[in-house]
C-alpha cells in the first residue's frame, strides 16, 4: 500500500534509492556470514498476510510477498525511474501508439513463452480476467481505482489485449497491474475462472503465479515458504529457496537480525534507524519511498465533522518532534500528499506549523472552553478523541502516544486504540477498522505509487467499499480538480491540478501528513541484489542471492 513518480519524480527518488550504513564486526558478535544458509533467504515481516491472493492484495506485506509468485504488465526499477516491461514487452505511449490519440483505448503486447507455474501458458485471457476479478463485486478487492473506468477489455490474440476506457485516465499505465494506487498482479484465468467470488478458494491459501517462486507451504501464524520457479521466463531464479516468517514484535525482529536467524527484517519502523546503525554485521539500505504517515480524520463524526476542529488538530501536533524522536531525523516533514520531491509537489501549500495558542482559538470558535484544568469543555462535555494505530508498528505506537500528549497540550482528552494489522488494514468486505471508519483519529502509513494520482483517497465517489477514502471526505471542487488532474496525459495540466488539490486537502484537512519516511532496511551483508524499487523491494526478487 502503497503508499508512492512519474517522468520528473524520478530523478529525485534516485536519490534515495540505496545508501549502505554499517558493515563491522566486534568482538563476541555474529560475524557476517555466519549462520547464513547458502541459497535460503530467511526474511522477517511484522504481521501475516490474510491471502496470497493479489486481488485480494490490501497493505504493503501482501504486495511484498505476492511479488515474489506473481507478476505485473509492468513494473519500475529502483532508479524510481525507468519502467521495466514484465509481462508486457513494451510500455505504451501515444508515440509508440499503445496510447490511442483520443486516449480511450489502450494496448498492450504481452510476453511470449510465459507459463504459469503448473505448465499453463500464459495469454491476453488472464490479463482479461484479472480485469473482470478487480471489477466484480462480489470480491473484496481493497480498491477498483483505474479499472473500472474501463469499458470494455478486447482479446485479439493470446498476446494481444487491448483495453476501451469509459473516459481518460492519465494515471492508467502507472495504475493498471503495474506499480501505482495499491498495485495488482495478474492472476490465472483458468484456475479461478469458475468461481463466484475469490474471497475463500483454496487458491488463497496454494497460490500459482508466473512469478520466480512458488509458494510451497503456508504454516498459519510462523511461516511461509518459497522455492525456486525452474521455469521462471526470466530464467531461473538465483536463490534456492526463501522464508517469510511472521514475527510481530519488532524487538524479537532485531534479535533474529542480530543471531543472524533472518537474513532481512522488512521496512523496519523509522524510529529503529539509530538502533540498527549500531548493530555490528549488518547492512543499511536507507530506502526513500513516497510512504507517508499520517493521521486520518473521521469526518463523519461530531467534533470532526468541523473543519475548524481538523485545522486546530494541525497546529495541534508538533511535527518536527516526532520526526526528531521517531525517526532519528531521517524522515521529511510532510506538508501535502505529495511528496517534496514529486514533480507535482506545490511548494507554497499551506502548511500548519505546531500553534497550541492558534489551536484553542479555533476551537474556541467551536464552544470548546478550557475550564480550570486547561481541559476543553461545550456544555459541561470534555472534548475527547480515540487514536488508533496498527499494534505491530512501534513508530507508530510511539507517534500516536506522542499525538496524545500534543492534543492534551491543547485542552483534548485522547485515548490510544491498537488493533492487530490484519483488522486495522482489511477490506472493507473484511471489516477493516479504517475502511468502515470505526475509528476518530487513525495513524498509519500511506506508500502512494509512481503517479501522483490520489483520487482514491478524496473523491465522494471512492468511499469504502468503491475505494479508499477512508476519512469519507467529500467536496465538490475536490471532485473536479481530481477529474481535471486525470484528463490528461501531459504533465502540465496535471501539476496545475495538484497544486490545487493539494490545497483543498490542507484547508479541509481530511488527512494530516506528518512525514515522509526513509526506510532503514537491514539486511545480512550476505544478501546480494537487493535493489528495492520506490513502491516494492520484491520486484527483482529473481535477482537476490546469498
Amino acid at each position: 500500500m502503497r503508499r508512492l513518480l512519474l517522468g520528473a519524480l524520478a530523478c529525485a527518488l534516485a536519490l534515495g534509492a540505496c545508501t549502505k550504513v554499517g558493515d563491522q564486526t566486534a568482538a563476541g558478535t555474529v560475524a557476517p556470514n555466519e549462520g547464513t544458509i547458502p541459497g535460503e533467504l530467511r526474511i522477517a515481516v511484522q504481521r501475516e498476510p490474510n491471502s496470497l491472493n493479489p486481488i485480494l492484495a490490501a497493505f504493503t506485506i501482501e504486495g511484498f510477498v505476492n511479488r515474489l509468485s506473481f507478476d505485473n504488465l509492468l513494473s519500475i526499477a529502483a532508479d524510481g525511474r525507468t519502467i521495466v516491461p514484465e509481462l508486457a514487452t513494451d510500455v505504451p505511449t501515444t508515440r509508440n501508439g499503445g496510447i490511442s490519440r483520443d486516449g480511450l483505448t489502450i494496448t498492450y503486447h504481452l510476453r511470449h513463452g510465459v507459463r504459469w507455474q503448473d505448465g499453463v501458458p500464459f495469454t491476453s485471457k488472464d490479463v482479461k480476467f484479472s480485469w473482470q476479478a478487480m471489477v466484480n463485486p462480489n470480491n473484496n478487492v481493497n480498491t477498483t481505482v483505474g479499472y473500472s473506468d474501463v469499458k470494455s477489455v478486447d482479446t485479439p490474440s493470446d498476446d494481444t489485449v487491448v483495453f476501451h476506457l469509459k473516459e481518460k485516465f492519465a494515471p492508467f499505465v502507472n495504475t493498471i497491474f503495474a506499480e501505482s494506487d495499491n498495485p495488482i498482479c495478474i492472476v490465472p484465468e483458468h484456475l479461478l475462472g469458475k468461481f463466484h467470488d475469490l474471497n475463500r478458494v483454496p487458491f488463497n491459501e496454494e497460490p500459482v503465479g508466473t512469478g520466480p517462486f512458488k509458494v510451497a507451504r503456508w504454516v498459519r501464524g510462523d511461516h511461509i515458504e518459497l522455492v525456486a520457479n525452474p521455469d521462471y521466463w526470466r530464467g531461473v531464479p538465483k536463490l534456492k529457496s526463501i522464508v517469510v516468517r511472521m514475527i510481530p514484535d519488532e524487538n524479537t525482529e532485531i534479535n533474529a537480525l542480530r543471531s543472524h536467524d533472518v537474513d532481512f527484517m522488512f521496512e523496519p519502523s523509522p524510529n529503529l534507524y539509530l538502533t540498527l546503525k549500531t548493530i555490528p554485521g549488518i547492512e543499511i539500505v536507507l530506502d526513500r519511498s513516497p510512504d507517508a504517515l499520517w493521521m486520518l480524520m473521521n469526518t463523519t463524526r461530531p467534533p470532526l465533522d468541523d473543519v475548524r476542529v481538523r485545522r486546530a488538530l494541525a497546529y495541534a501536533v508538533d511535527k518536527q518532534a516526532l520526526v526528531d524522536k521517531f525517526t532519528g531525523g531521517s524522515a521529511k516533514i510532510a506538508w501535502s500528499d505529495q511528496p517534496s520531491y514529486s514533480w507535482a509537489y506545490d511548494p507554497h501549500v499551506t502548511t500548519y506549523p505546531h500553534d497550541v495558542a492558534q489551536a484553542r482559538r479555533l476551537l474556541a470558535q467551536v464552544g470548546w472552553i478550557a475550564g480550570s484544568d486547561g481541559m476543553l469543555r461545550k456544555g459541561g462535555r470534555p472534548l475527547e478523541l480515540q487514536i488508533s494505530y496498527n499494534s505491530e508498528n512501534a513508530t507508530r505506537r510511539l507517534a500516536a502516544v506522542e499525538i496524545q500528549a500534543n492534543l492534551k497540550d491543547a485542552g483534548i482528552a485522547a485515548q490510544v486504540k491498537s488493533y492487530p494489522g490484519n483488522l486495522y488494514f482489511a477490506t472493507f468486505g473484511q471489516g477493516g477498522i479504517m475502511s468502515t471508519a470505526k475509528y476518530d483519529l487513525a495513524v498509519s502509513g500511506w506508500v502512494a505509487g509512481i503517479d501522483p494520482d490520489d483520487h482514491s483517497l478524496y473523491e465522494c465517489d471512492q468511499i469504502p467499499p468503491v475505494g479508499t477514502n477512508y476519512t469519507h471526505y467529500c467536496s465538490k471542487a475536490m471532485d473536479a480538480d481530481q477529474r481535471a488532474a486525470l484528463a490528461s496525459y501531459d504533465e502540465g495540466p496535471r501539476k496545475a491540478a495538484y497544486a490545487r488539490i493539494q490545497e483543498l486537502i490542507a484547508r479541509d484537512q481530511p488527512t494530516d501528513y506528518l512525514w515522509f519516511a526513509v526506510f532503514p532496511q537491514a539486511i545480512n551483508p550476505a544478501f546480494k541484489g537487493f535493489a528495492p524499487n520506490p513502491i516494492n523491494e520484491s520486484w527483482n526478487a529473481w535477482q537476490w542471492e546469498i
